[in-house]
């Protein structure tokens, strides 16, 4: 992908959630339309998750989950053959966005935590990189991994070297690149970080997961791409959707451009 722009589809909730509305059909669509404005307005990749169905489990989602999100990713593969795609299973299911990455032929999917532990709003997450690994190994071995360092919405339960933690993921657990995110959802990483990774692991991959608008886009000159979601929005009918001049804007304005991103080779 030459310039790196992974679009978010955030998913309505899905059956089993809080607020599931009765219609999963309605979600689909509403998927299928994020997705075309994705791709429509220039975006490399698009990256599927289950965003509306807080409060996440911790490890492991229902197998209701699973089957929805398969359907979905599914039917955006169809509508757009040959475009990679991602899975991020909320909260930490590396194991089920596999298997669905697995069924549908997706690229990459995202791991919030694979090594360590981090003291989350669900809890303690304890990282299983060598349950996620061999399941990949077994199921889907080309599709990447793409991994969360210090993610959004927790902190480490023993904090180690940022170093030391970019190269456990990089070198000991296999991440195909890592993620820099700000504290929440839409809060801008810390370019000094991206920095500091750029060092400690200069080989890999190194994405912005949060916080990224056309305006700031120029601070972030480490990067090999970005993941973007809330920046992307504009609400209709109360409800916010991605809007594909939006879309262009960004891409417009991004200027990743290091050849090895790992999600293109993986398609």
């Amino acid at each position: 992908m030459p310039n790196g722009v992974v679009g978010m589809v955030h998913l309505r909730a899905l059956p089993g959630a809080p607020g599931f509305l009765g219609d999963l059909s309605a979600v689909e669509d509403a998927a299928l339309a994020d997705a075309a404005a994705c791709f429509g307005g220039g975006a490399d990749a698009v990256m599927v998750e289950n965003y509306g169905d807080v409060p996440f489990l911790r490890d492991q989602v229902p197998a209701v989950t699973v089957a929805a999100m398969t359907r979905i990713v599914d039917a955006i593969r169809r509508a757009h053959r040959g475009r990679p795609l991602g899975v991020n299973v909320l909260r930490n299911d590396a194991r089920s966005a596999l298997a669905i990455a697995a069924v549908t032929g997706a690229a990459f999917v995202r791991v919030n935590v694979l090594t360590g532990a981090a003291v989350t709003d669900q809890g303690v997450i304890e990282g299983r990189a060598a349950e996620v690994m061999r399941l990949r190994a077994a199921l889907c071995p080309d599709v990447a991994v793409l991994a969360d360092i210090r993610v959004k919405h927790s902190a480490p339960l023993a904090p180690r070297p940022l170093a030391d933690e970019a190269r456990d993921l990089r070198l000991r657990a296999g991440s195909d690149a890592l993620i820099v995110s700000g504290a929440a959802t839409g809060a801008e990483a810390d370019p000094a970080m991206l920095a500091a990774l750029r060092d400690a692991v200069p080989d890999c991959p190194l994405l912005v997961g949060s916080g990224t608008t056309v305006d700031n886009l120029s601070r972030f000159t480490e990067a090999d791409g970005a993941i973007v979601g809330s920046t992307l929005k504009q609400a209709a009918a109360g409800r916010p959707y991605v809007s594909d001049e939006l879309v262009r804007a960004y891409v417009a304005a991004a200027r990743f451009t290091r050849p090895d991103d790992p999600i293109a080779e993986a398609d």
